[in-house]
Protein backbone atom coordinates (compact mmCIF):
# COMPACT_ATOMS: atom_id res chain seq x y z
CA UNK A 1 0.00 0.00 0.00
CA UNK A 2 1.20 3.50 -0.76
CA UNK A 3 -0.83 4.88 2.18
CA UNK A 4 -2.28 3.12 5.21
CA UNK A 5 -4.09 4.44 8.29
CA UNK A 6 -4.53 1.82 11.01
CA UNK A 7 -6.79 2.77 13.93
CA UNK A 8 -5.67 6.40 13.75
CA UNK A 9 -7.10 8.90 16.20
CA UNK A 10 -5.90 12.49 16.43
CA UNK A 11 -6.77 15.75 18.13
CA UNK A 12 -5.03 19.09 17.76
CA UNK A 13 -3.08 20.61 20.60
CA UNK A 14 -5.47 22.21 23.08
CA UNK A 15 -8.55 20.67 21.45
CA UNK A 16 -11.11 18.70 23.46
CA UNK A 17 -12.66 16.75 20.58
CA UNK A 18 -10.91 14.22 18.36
CA UNK A 19 -10.72 15.13 14.66
CA UNK A 20 -9.91 11.57 13.56
CA UNK A 21 -11.41 8.64 15.48
CA UNK A 22 -10.06 5.13 14.93
CA UNK A 23 -9.64 5.75 11.20
CA UNK A 24 -8.76 2.81 8.96
CA UNK A 25 -7.95 3.65 5.33
CA UNK A 26 -5.61 2.44 2.63
CA UNK A 27 -4.70 3.58 -0.89
CA UNK A 28 -3.04 1.23 -3.39
CA UNK A 29 -0.40 2.21 -5.96
CA UNK A 30 -1.99 3.80 -9.04
CA UNK A 31 -5.41 4.11 -7.41
CA UNK A 32 -7.59 7.21 -7.88
CA UNK A 33 -9.63 8.04 -4.77
CA UNK A 34 -12.12 10.81 -3.99
CA UNK A 35 -12.42 11.69 -0.29
CA UNK A 36 -15.60 13.54 0.68
CA UNK A 37 -17.34 14.69 3.82
CA UNK A 38 -18.81 17.73 5.53
CA UNK A 39 -16.60 20.50 6.88
CA UNK A 40 -14.94 19.26 10.06
CA UNK A 41 -15.16 15.59 9.09
CA UNK A 42 -11.37 15.23 9.13
CA UNK A 43 -10.45 15.50 5.43
CA UNK A 44 -7.74 18.17 5.68
CA UNK A 45 -6.38 16.55 8.85
CA UNK A 46 -6.07 13.28 6.94
CA UNK A 47 -4.03 15.11 4.29
CA UNK A 48 -1.72 16.69 6.85
CA UNK A 49 -1.21 13.37 8.60
CA UNK A 50 -0.42 11.67 5.29
CA UNK A 51 2.58 13.92 4.63
CA UNK A 52 3.88 13.90 8.21
CA UNK A 53 2.81 17.44 9.17
CA UNK A 54 0.96 15.56 11.89
CA UNK A 55 2.65 14.92 14.28
CA UNK A 56 5.94 16.65 13.32
CA UNK A 57 4.55 20.16 12.77
CA UNK A 58 1.09 20.41 14.32
CA UNK A 59 1.81 18.40 17.44
CA UNK A 60 -1.31 17.30 19.31
CA UNK A 61 -2.19 13.76 20.35
CA UNK A 62 -1.89 10.92 17.84
CA UNK A 63 -2.58 7.21 18.26
CA UNK A 64 -2.57 4.36 15.78
CA UNK A 65 -0.19 3.95 12.85
CA UNK A 66 0.22 5.84 9.56
CA UNK A 67 2.57 4.52 6.91
CA UNK A 68 3.55 5.99 3.52
CA UNK A 69 5.21 3.60 1.09
CA UNK A 70 5.97 1.43 4.12
CA UNK A 71 7.52 4.31 6.10
CA UNK A 72 6.05 5.00 9.54
CA UNK A 73 5.30 8.74 9.67
CA UNK A 74 6.22 8.88 13.38
CA UNK A 75 9.70 7.58 12.69
CA UNK A 76 10.39 9.52 9.48
CA UNK A 77 10.60 13.28 9.11
CA UNK A 78 8.54 15.37 6.71
CA UNK A 79 11.65 15.72 4.55
CA UNK A 80 12.14 11.95 4.43
CA UNK A 81 8.51 11.53 3.30
CA UNK A 82 8.89 14.38 0.81
CA UNK A 83 9.74 12.26 -2.22
CA UNK A 84 7.04 9.65 -1.51
CA UNK A 85 3.91 11.74 -1.01
CA UNK A 86 3.05 15.26 -2.16
CA UNK A 87 0.24 17.54 -0.99
CA UNK A 88 -1.27 20.48 -2.88
CA UNK A 89 -2.94 22.67 -0.26
CA UNK A 90 -6.40 24.19 -0.57
CA UNK A 91 -4.80 27.65 -0.41
CA UNK A 92 -1.78 27.60 -2.77
CA UNK A 93 -0.38 30.78 -1.19
CA UNK A 94 0.53 28.58 1.79
CA UNK A 95 3.20 26.77 -0.22
CA UNK A 96 4.54 29.33 -2.71
CA UNK A 97 7.46 31.47 -1.53
CA UNK A 98 10.09 31.73 -4.29
CA UNK A 99 10.70 34.73 -6.56
CA UNK A 100 9.78 33.06 -9.85
CA UNK A 101 7.69 30.13 -10.98
CA UNK A 102 10.78 28.35 -12.30
CA UNK A 103 12.64 28.69 -8.99
CA UNK A 104 9.50 27.44 -7.21
CA UNK A 105 9.60 24.24 -9.28
CA UNK A 106 13.36 23.76 -8.98
CA UNK A 107 13.46 24.31 -5.20
CA UNK A 108 11.91 20.96 -4.32
CA UNK A 109 14.05 19.07 -6.84
CA UNK A 110 17.24 20.57 -5.47
CA UNK A 111 16.19 19.70 -1.92
CA UNK A 112 16.12 16.04 -3.02
CA UNK A 113 19.73 16.31 -4.14
CA UNK A 114 19.01 15.39 -7.76
CA UNK A 115 21.61 15.93 -10.47
CA UNK A 116 21.22 18.58 -13.22
CA UNK A 117 20.07 16.12 -15.90
CA UNK A 118 17.36 14.52 -13.73
CA UNK A 119 16.27 17.92 -12.42
CA UNK A 120 15.86 19.22 -15.99
CA UNK A 121 13.98 16.08 -17.07
CA UNK A 122 11.49 16.31 -14.20
CA UNK A 123 11.12 20.07 -14.59
CA UNK A 124 10.30 19.76 -18.29
CA UNK A 125 7.75 17.01 -17.63
CA UNK A 126 5.94 18.95 -14.90
CA UNK A 127 5.95 22.25 -16.85
CA UNK A 128 4.55 20.59 -19.98
CA UNK A 129 1.93 18.66 -18.05
CA UNK A 130 0.67 21.72 -16.13
CA UNK A 131 1.00 24.12 -19.09
CA UNK A 132 3.29 26.59 -17.30
CA UNK A 133 5.71 27.40 -20.12
CA UNK A 134 4.61 31.03 -20.43
CA UNK A 135 4.73 31.66 -16.66
CA UNK A 136 8.22 30.48 -15.70
CA UNK A 137 9.68 33.96 -15.30
CA UNK A 138 6.65 35.38 -13.47
CA UNK A 139 6.41 35.88 -9.71
CA UNK A 140 3.98 33.36 -8.14
CA UNK A 141 2.60 36.15 -5.94
CA UNK A 142 1.38 38.06 -9.03
CA UNK A 143 -0.55 35.17 -10.57
CA UNK A 144 -4.27 34.47 -10.44
CA UNK A 145 -5.63 31.92 -7.96
CA UNK A 146 -5.98 29.29 -10.68
CA UNK A 147 -2.44 29.93 -11.96
CA UNK A 148 -1.01 29.69 -8.44
CA UNK A 149 -2.69 26.34 -8.02
CA UNK A 150 -1.12 25.07 -11.24
CA UNK A 151 2.31 26.15 -9.98
CA UNK A 152 1.78 24.37 -6.64
CA UNK A 153 0.62 21.26 -8.50
CA UNK A 154 3.58 21.28 -10.90
CA UNK A 155 6.05 21.81 -8.03
CA UNK A 156 4.60 18.76 -6.30
CA UNK A 157 4.47 16.64 -9.45
CA UNK A 158 8.09 17.41 -10.28
CA UNK A 159 9.04 15.39 -7.18
CA UNK A 160 7.43 12.32 -8.82
CA UNK A 161 5.74 11.20 -5.57
CA UNK A 162 4.14 7.78 -5.31
CA UNK A 163 0.99 9.44 -3.94
CA UNK A 164 -0.41 12.84 -4.90
CA UNK A 165 -2.88 14.43 -2.46
CA UNK A 166 -4.96 17.47 -3.45
CA UNK A 167 -7.08 19.38 -0.92
CA UNK A 168 -10.07 21.09 -2.63
CA UNK A 169 -8.25 21.52 -5.97
CA UNK A 170 -11.31 22.66 -7.96
CA UNK A 171 -12.27 25.41 -5.52
CA UNK A 172 -11.03 28.46 -7.46
CA UNK A 173 -11.14 27.11 -11.02
CA UNK A 174 -13.40 28.14 -13.88
CA UNK A 175 -14.96 25.27 -15.89
CA UNK A 176 -12.23 25.31 -18.54
CA UNK A 177 -9.46 25.23 -15.95
CA UNK A 178 -11.31 22.45 -14.10
CA UNK A 179 -11.33 20.36 -17.28
CA UNK A 180 -7.60 20.96 -17.72
CA UNK A 181 -6.99 19.81 -14.14
CA UNK A 182 -9.05 16.65 -14.73
CA UNK A 183 -6.91 15.96 -17.82
CA UNK A 184 -3.70 16.47 -15.81
CA UNK A 185 -4.86 14.12 -13.05
CA UNK A 186 -5.81 11.43 -15.56
CA UNK A 187 -2.30 11.73 -17.06
CA UNK A 188 -0.73 11.52 -13.60
CA UNK A 189 -2.69 8.40 -12.84
CA UNK A 190 -1.49 6.84 -16.13
CA UNK A 191 2.08 7.40 -14.89
CA UNK A 192 1.32 5.00 -12.04
CA UNK A 193 1.06 7.71 -9.38
CA UNK A 194 -1.78 7.19 -6.89
CA UNK A 195 -4.10 10.20 -6.64
CA UNK A 196 -6.33 11.15 -3.69
CA UNK A 197 -8.56 14.20 -4.12
CA UNK A 198 -10.39 15.88 -1.23
CA UNK A 199 -13.31 17.78 -2.71
CA UNK A 200 -16.77 19.13 -1.84
CA UNK A 201 -17.79 19.55 -5.50
CA UNK A 202 -18.09 15.83 -6.18
CA UNK A 203 -19.36 16.23 -9.75
CA UNK A 204 -16.05 17.80 -10.83
CA UNK A 205 -14.11 14.54 -10.55
CA UNK A 206 -16.38 11.66 -9.59
CA UNK A 207 -16.60 10.30 -13.14
CA UNK A 208 -12.85 9.61 -13.15
CA UNK A 209 -12.22 8.00 -9.75
CA UNK A 210 -12.09 4.35 -8.70
CA UNK A 211 -13.37 4.88 -5.15
CA UNK A 212 -15.48 7.29 -3.17
CA UNK A 213 -14.53 7.46 0.52
CA UNK A 214 -16.87 9.36 2.86
CA UNK A 215 -15.63 10.66 6.21
CA UNK A 216 -17.99 11.63 9.01
CA UNK A 217 -16.83 12.91 12.41
CA UNK A 218 -13.40 11.40 11.84
CA UNK A 219 -14.68 7.95 10.82
CA UNK A 220 -14.69 6.26 7.40
CA UNK A 221 -18.42 5.61 6.96
CA UNK A 222 -18.60 4.75 3.24
CA UNK A 223 -16.02 3.36 0.83
CA UNK A 224 -16.55 1.82 -2.59
CA UNK A 225 -17.23 2.39 -6.30
CA UNK A 226 -18.86 5.83 -6.68
CA UNK A 227 -22.14 4.61 -8.19
CA UNK A 228 -22.64 2.07 -5.45
CA UNK A 229 -21.89 4.56 -2.68
CA UNK A 230 -24.14 7.23 -4.20
CA UNK A 231 -27.16 4.96 -4.46
CA UNK A 232 -27.23 4.77 -0.65
CA UNK A 233 -28.76 7.34 1.69
CA UNK A 234 -25.95 9.80 2.45
CA UNK A 235 -28.14 12.62 3.74
CA UNK A 236 -26.65 12.68 7.24
CA UNK A 237 -23.10 13.23 5.98
CA UNK A 238 -23.49 16.76 4.55
CA UNK A 239 -22.30 15.92 1.02
CA UNK A 240 -22.75 18.21 -1.95
CA UNK A 241 -24.12 15.45 -4.19
CA UNK A 242 -23.56 15.67 -7.96
CA UNK A 243 -26.37 17.74 -9.51
CA UNK A 244 -27.87 14.89 -11.55
CA UNK A 245 -27.83 12.55 -8.55
CA UNK A 246 -29.68 15.18 -6.55
CA UNK A 247 -32.10 15.90 -9.42
CA UNK A 248 -32.98 12.24 -9.99
CA UNK A 249 -33.55 11.82 -6.26
CA UNK A 250 -36.02 14.71 -6.41
CA UNK A 251 -37.76 12.89 -9.24
CA UNK A 252 -38.12 9.76 -7.10
CA UNK A 253 -35.31 7.72 -8.70
CA UNK A 254 -34.16 4.75 -6.56
CA UNK A 255 -31.68 2.96 -8.81
CA UNK A 256 -28.00 3.49 -9.58
CA UNK A 257 -27.73 7.27 -10.16
CA UNK A 258 -26.29 8.95 -13.27
CA UNK A 259 -22.96 10.76 -12.98
CA UNK A 260 -23.21 12.72 -16.25
CA UNK A 261 -25.77 13.71 -18.88
CA UNK A 262 -25.00 10.73 -21.14
CA UNK A 263 -25.59 8.39 -18.17
CA UNK A 264 -28.91 10.12 -17.48
CA UNK A 265 -30.10 9.82 -21.08
CA UNK A 266 -29.15 6.13 -21.12
CA UNK A 267 -31.02 5.42 -17.89
CA UNK A 268 -34.11 7.28 -19.09
CA UNK A 269 -34.08 5.30 -22.34
CA UNK A 270 -33.39 1.83 -20.99
CA UNK A 271 -34.56 1.56 -17.38
CA UNK A 272 -38.09 0.44 -16.52
CA UNK A 273 -38.10 3.17 -13.88
CA UNK A 274 -36.73 5.69 -16.37
CA UNK A 275 -39.32 5.26 -19.12
CA UNK A 276 -42.23 6.94 -17.24
CA UNK A 277 -39.90 9.74 -16.15
CA UNK A 278 -38.71 10.22 -19.73
CA UNK A 279 -42.30 10.54 -20.82
CA UNK A 280 -42.89 13.26 -18.20
CA UNK A 281 -39.75 15.10 -19.33
CA UNK A 282 -40.71 14.98 -22.99
CA UNK A 283 -44.20 16.20 -22.21
CA UNK A 284 -42.71 19.14 -20.32
CA UNK A 285 -44.06 18.11 -16.92
CA UNK A 286 -40.63 18.02 -15.27
CA UNK A 287 -38.69 20.77 -16.94
CA UNK A 288 -40.09 23.91 -15.37
CA UNK A 289 -37.69 26.62 -14.22
CA UNK A 290 -38.96 26.09 -10.67
CA UNK A 291 -37.72 22.50 -10.75
CA UNK A 292 -34.28 23.13 -12.25
CA UNK A 293 -33.65 26.64 -10.98
CA UNK A 294 -35.35 27.23 -7.61
CA UNK A 295 -34.55 30.96 -7.65
CA UNK A 296 -34.89 32.72 -4.30
CA UNK A 297 -38.20 34.34 -3.53
CA UNK A 298 -38.36 38.11 -3.72
CA UNK A 299 -38.61 40.94 -6.24
CA UNK A 300 -37.91 40.06 -9.85
CA UNK A 301 -35.09 41.88 -11.65
CA UNK A 302 -35.63 45.59 -12.35
CA UNK A 303 -38.65 45.83 -10.00
CA UNK A 304 -36.63 47.57 -7.28
CA UNK A 305 -34.83 50.87 -7.62
CA UNK A 306 -31.41 51.16 -9.21
CA UNK A 307 -28.62 50.59 -6.65
CA UNK A 308 -25.51 50.59 -8.85
CA UNK A 309 -25.04 51.98 -12.35
CA UNK A 310 -21.90 51.61 -14.47
CA UNK A 311 -21.73 53.36 -17.83
CA UNK A 312 -18.98 52.63 -20.38
CA UNK A 313 -16.38 51.95 -17.69
CA UNK A 314 -12.84 51.35 -18.86
CA UNK A 315 -9.80 50.44 -16.81
CA UNK A 316 -6.38 48.90 -17.37
CA UNK A 317 -3.08 47.99 -15.72
CA UNK A 318 0.32 48.96 -17.15
CA UNK A 319 -1.12 49.95 -20.50
CA UNK A 320 -3.24 46.81 -20.91
CA UNK A 321 -7.02 47.28 -20.90
CA UNK A 322 -8.92 44.99 -18.53
CA UNK A 323 -12.42 46.51 -18.56
CA UNK A 324 -13.72 47.61 -21.96
CA UNK A 325 -16.84 49.79 -22.09
CA UNK A 326 -18.62 47.94 -19.27
CA UNK A 327 -22.20 49.10 -18.68
CA UNK A 328 -24.53 47.45 -16.17
CA UNK A 329 -27.13 48.10 -13.49
CA UNK A 330 -27.83 46.35 -10.20
CA UNK A 331 -31.32 46.72 -8.71
CA UNK A 332 -32.63 46.51 -5.18
CA UNK A 333 -33.61 43.05 -4.00
CA UNK A 334 -32.06 40.97 -6.76
CA UNK A 335 -29.38 38.30 -6.69
CA UNK A 336 -27.03 38.65 -9.66
CA UNK A 337 -24.33 36.17 -10.62
CA UNK A 338 -21.15 37.53 -12.24
CA UNK A 339 -19.50 34.73 -14.19
CA UNK A 340 -16.52 34.32 -16.52
CA UNK A 341 -13.20 32.55 -16.80
CA UNK A 342 -10.20 33.39 -14.63
CA UNK A 343 -8.70 36.66 -15.90
CA UNK A 344 -11.93 37.94 -17.47
CA UNK A 345 -11.84 41.09 -15.30
CA UNK A 346 -14.32 40.12 -12.57
CA UNK A 347 -12.13 41.12 -9.61
CA UNK A 348 -11.15 44.37 -11.32
CA UNK A 349 -14.82 45.19 -11.82
CA UNK A 350 -15.59 44.45 -8.16
CA UNK A 351 -12.88 46.80 -6.92
CA UNK A 352 -14.64 49.69 -8.68
CA UNK A 353 -17.74 49.18 -6.52
CA UNK A 354 -16.05 50.24 -3.27
CA UNK A 355 -13.47 52.68 -4.62
CA UNK A 356 -10.39 50.45 -4.45
CA UNK A 357 -10.02 51.23 -8.15
CA UNK A 358 -11.21 54.26 -10.12
CA UNK A 359 -12.18 54.04 -13.81
CA UNK A 360 -10.01 55.69 -16.43
CA UNK A 361 -13.18 56.42 -18.41
CA UNK A 362 -16.89 56.12 -17.72
CA UNK A 363 -19.18 56.68 -14.75
CA UNK A 364 -20.12 54.70 -11.64
CA UNK A 365 -23.01 55.62 -9.36
CA UNK A 366 -23.87 53.94 -6.06
CA UNK A 367 -27.26 54.89 -4.62
CA UNK A 368 -27.46 57.67 -7.18
CA UNK A 369 -24.17 59.33 -6.18
CA UNK A 370 -20.95 59.45 -8.16
CA UNK A 371 -18.71 56.74 -6.67
CA UNK A 372 -15.60 58.34 -8.15
CA UNK A 373 -15.85 61.21 -5.67
CA UNK A 374 -16.54 59.08 -2.59
CA UNK A 375 -13.92 57.51 -0.34
CA UNK A 376 -13.55 53.76 0.10
CA UNK A 377 -14.53 54.17 3.78
CA UNK A 378 -17.74 55.96 2.77
CA UNK A 379 -18.62 53.34 0.17
CA UNK A 380 -17.97 50.54 2.71
CA UNK A 381 -21.16 51.58 4.50
CA UNK A 382 -23.18 50.65 1.41
CA UNK A 383 -21.10 47.89 -0.23
CA UNK A 384 -19.98 44.87 1.85
CA UNK A 385 -17.34 42.44 0.54
CA UNK A 386 -16.41 38.85 1.30
CA UNK A 387 -13.37 38.22 -0.89
CA UNK A 388 -12.40 34.96 -2.57
CA UNK A 389 -9.40 34.53 -0.28
CA UNK A 390 -10.53 35.47 3.25
CA UNK A 391 -6.90 35.87 4.34
CA UNK A 392 -6.86 39.11 2.33
CA UNK A 393 -9.34 40.79 4.68
CA UNK A 394 -8.76 39.29 8.13
CA UNK A 395 -6.68 41.37 10.54
CA UNK A 396 -8.09 41.22 14.09
CA UNK A 397 -6.95 39.05 16.99
CA UNK A 398 -10.32 37.33 17.51
CA UNK A 399 -13.31 36.36 15.39
CA UNK A 400 -15.59 38.51 17.55
CA UNK A 401 -13.45 41.61 16.99
CA UNK A 402 -13.20 40.82 13.27
CA UNK A 403 -16.97 40.84 12.79
CA UNK A 404 -17.71 43.80 15.05
CA UNK A 405 -14.99 46.20 13.87
CA UNK A 406 -16.79 47.36 10.71
CA UNK A 407 -20.17 48.26 12.19
CA UNK A 408 -18.54 49.95 15.19
CA UNK A 409 -16.20 52.07 13.06
CA UNK A 410 -19.09 52.98 10.74
CA UNK A 411 -21.31 53.68 13.80
CA UNK A 412 -24.04 51.26 12.70
CA UNK A 413 -23.49 48.52 15.31
CA UNK A 414 -26.61 46.42 15.94
CA UNK A 415 -26.00 43.79 18.65
CA UNK A 416 -29.07 41.72 17.74
CA UNK A 417 -28.07 41.57 14.06
CA UNK A 418 -24.48 40.60 14.87
CA UNK A 419 -25.74 37.90 17.24
CA UNK A 420 -27.93 36.63 14.41
CA UNK A 421 -24.85 36.44 12.15
CA UNK A 422 -22.90 34.52 14.81
CA UNK A 423 -25.76 32.02 14.93
CA UNK A 424 -26.31 31.90 11.17
CA UNK A 425 -22.66 31.14 10.39
CA UNK A 426 -22.06 28.87 13.44
CA UNK A 427 -19.39 31.20 14.82
CA UNK A 428 -20.15 30.96 18.56
CA UNK A 429 -17.48 28.27 19.20
CA UNK A 430 -14.94 30.39 17.31
CA UNK A 431 -15.57 33.88 18.70
CA UNK A 432 -12.51 34.07 20.97
CA UNK A 433 -10.17 32.29 18.56
CA UNK A 434 -7.75 34.02 16.20
CA UNK A 435 -9.19 34.08 12.67
CA UNK A 436 -5.75 33.15 11.37
CA UNK A 437 -5.87 29.80 13.18
CA UNK A 438 -9.12 28.68 11.58
CA UNK A 439 -9.65 26.33 8.66
CA UNK A 440 -10.16 27.87 5.24
CA UNK A 441 -13.87 27.09 5.40
CA UNK A 442 -14.18 28.68 8.84
CA UNK A 443 -12.30 31.78 7.65
CA UNK A 444 -14.79 32.03 4.78
CA UNK A 445 -17.71 32.06 7.22
CA UNK A 446 -16.06 34.81 9.26
CA UNK A 447 -15.58 36.86 6.08
CA UNK A 448 -19.29 36.47 5.20
CA UNK A 449 -20.35 37.65 8.64
CA UNK A 450 -17.93 40.59 8.42
CA UNK A 451 -19.35 41.64 5.03
CA UNK A 452 -22.89 41.62 6.42
CA UNK A 453 -22.24 43.13 9.85
CA UNK A 454 -22.84 46.76 8.79
CA UNK A 455 -26.04 45.74 6.91
CA UNK A 456 -24.95 47.23 3.56
CA UNK A 457 -27.40 47.61 0.68
CA UNK A 458 -25.11 45.63 -1.67
CA UNK A 459 -23.34 42.46 -0.55
CA UNK A 460 -20.60 41.14 -2.83
CA UNK A 461 -19.75 37.47 -2.26
CA UNK A 462 -16.63 36.39 -4.16
CA UNK A 463 -16.65 32.60 -4.69
CA UNK A 464 -18.94 32.08 -1.67
CA UNK A 465 -19.32 28.31 -2.09
CA UNK A 466 -15.60 27.60 -2.46
CA UNK A 467 -14.56 24.95 0.06
CA UNK A 468 -18.03 24.78 1.64
CA UNK A 469 -20.15 21.70 2.32
CA UNK A 470 -23.81 21.15 1.50
CA UNK A 471 -25.23 22.33 4.87
CA UNK A 472 -23.42 25.63 4.41
CA UNK A 473 -24.66 25.94 0.81
CA UNK A 474 -28.22 25.48 2.05
CA UNK A 475 -27.67 28.08 4.76
CA UNK A 476 -26.21 30.47 2.21
CA UNK A 477 -29.21 29.99 -0.06
CA UNK A 478 -31.53 30.68 2.86
CA UNK A 479 -29.54 33.79 3.76
CA UNK A 480 -29.80 35.07 0.19
CA UNK A 481 -33.59 34.71 0.30
CA UNK A 482 -33.69 36.48 3.65
CA UNK A 483 -31.57 39.39 2.45
CA UNK A 484 -33.54 39.81 -0.75
CA UNK A 485 -36.78 40.00 1.18
CA UNK A 486 -35.22 42.90 3.08
CA UNK A 487 -34.55 44.61 -0.26
CA UNK A 488 -30.80 44.02 -0.21
CA UNK A 489 -28.88 43.15 -3.36
CA UNK A 490 -26.45 40.26 -3.64
CA UNK A 491 -23.73 40.01 -6.27
CA UNK A 492 -22.35 36.46 -6.49
CA UNK A 493 -18.99 36.22 -8.21
CA UNK A 494 -18.60 32.54 -8.87
CA UNK A 495 -17.41 29.66 -11.02
CA UNK A 496 -20.08 27.50 -9.39
CA UNK A 497 -22.59 27.41 -12.25
CA UNK A 498 -24.87 25.03 -10.35
CA UNK A 499 -25.25 27.40 -7.37
CA UNK A 500 -25.64 30.42 -9.67
CA UNK A 501 -28.34 28.60 -11.61
CA UNK A 502 -30.21 27.79 -8.41
CA UNK A 503 -30.07 31.18 -6.70
CA UNK A 504 -29.39 34.06 -9.10
CA UNK A 505 -32.31 35.90 -10.71
CA UNK A 506 -29.97 37.22 -13.35
CA UNK A 507 -26.58 36.42 -14.87
CA UNK A 508 -23.88 38.86 -15.97
CA UNK A 509 -21.35 37.01 -18.12
CA UNK A 510 -17.98 38.72 -18.52
CA UNK A 511 -15.42 37.87 -21.17
CA UNK A 512 -12.17 39.72 -21.89
CA UNK A 513 -13.43 42.76 -20.05
CA UNK A 514 -16.79 43.00 -21.83
CA UNK A 515 -20.32 42.07 -20.83
CA UNK A 516 -21.24 39.15 -23.09
CA UNK A 517 -24.68 38.44 -21.63
CA UNK A 518 -27.06 40.10 -19.17
CA UNK A 519 -30.32 38.29 -18.41
CA UNK A 520 -31.85 35.00 -17.30
CA UNK A 521 -29.53 32.10 -16.60
CA UNK A 522 -31.49 29.95 -19.07
CA UNK A 523 -30.88 32.46 -21.87
CA UNK A 524 -27.15 32.63 -21.17
CA UNK A 525 -26.80 28.84 -20.99
CA UNK A 526 -28.75 28.43 -24.22
CA UNK A 527 -26.28 30.71 -26.06
CA UNK A 528 -23.41 28.39 -27.00
CA UNK A 529 -21.35 31.27 -28.37
CA UNK A 530 -21.52 33.18 -25.08
CA UNK A 531 -20.75 30.11 -22.98
CA UNK A 532 -17.74 29.20 -25.12
CA UNK A 533 -16.39 32.76 -25.11
CA UNK A 534 -16.69 32.89 -21.30
CA UNK A 535 -15.22 29.41 -20.72
CA UNK A 536 -18.43 28.21 -19.06
CA UNK A 537 -20.45 24.99 -19.13
CA UNK A 538 -24.24 24.91 -18.60
CA UNK A 539 -25.62 23.42 -15.38
CA UNK A 540 -26.04 19.65 -15.67
CA UNK A 541 -29.79 19.76 -15.20
CA UNK A 542 -30.07 22.32 -17.98
CA UNK A 543 -27.92 20.16 -20.26
CA UNK A 544 -30.18 17.17 -19.62
CA UNK A 545 -33.41 19.00 -20.36
CA UNK A 546 -31.95 20.57 -23.47
CA UNK A 547 -30.94 17.14 -24.72
CA UNK A 548 -34.45 15.90 -24.05
CA UNK A 549 -35.94 18.92 -25.86
CA UNK A 550 -33.63 18.34 -28.83
CA UNK A 551 -34.93 14.77 -29.09
CA UNK A 552 -38.33 16.30 -29.78
CA UNK A 553 -36.89 18.92 -32.12
CA UNK A 554 -38.12 21.64 -29.73
CA UNK A 555 -35.62 24.35 -28.78
CA UNK A 556 -38.21 26.92 -27.69
CA UNK A 557 -38.56 25.70 -24.12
Amino acid sequence: MVLRFEGVSYRYEGAVDWTLRGLDLSVSPGEYVLIAGASGSGKSTLCRASVGLIPHFHGGELSGRISVAGMDTRQHSVHQLFGQVGLVFQNPDAQLFNRTVESELVYGLESLGLGPAETERRLTWAVDLAGLGSLLSRSPQNLSGGEKQKVALAATLALRPRLLLLDEPFTHLDPEAAERLRTILRAVREEGIAVAVVEHRLHEVIGDVDRLVVLHQGHRVEDGPPREVLRRDLSEYGLNLPPLVRLFRQWGWHGVPPLNVSDAIHLLNTSDQGLPLRSRLEKGEARSSELLHPVSAGPRPNEGGSLVEMEKVRFGYNGGEVLREVSLKLFEGECVALLGRNGAGKTTLLKHLNGLLRPSHGEIRVLGRDARTRSTAELARHVGFAWQNPNDQLFQTSVRAEVLTGPRVLKVYDSAWCEHLFERFALHPLLERSPFRLSEGEKKRVAFATALAARPELIVLDEPTAGQDEPFRRELGSLIRELRKEGRTILLVTHDVEFASDHATRWLVLGEGRILADGRSEDAMEDDQVMTAAGLRPAQGFQLLRRMAERKGDRSW
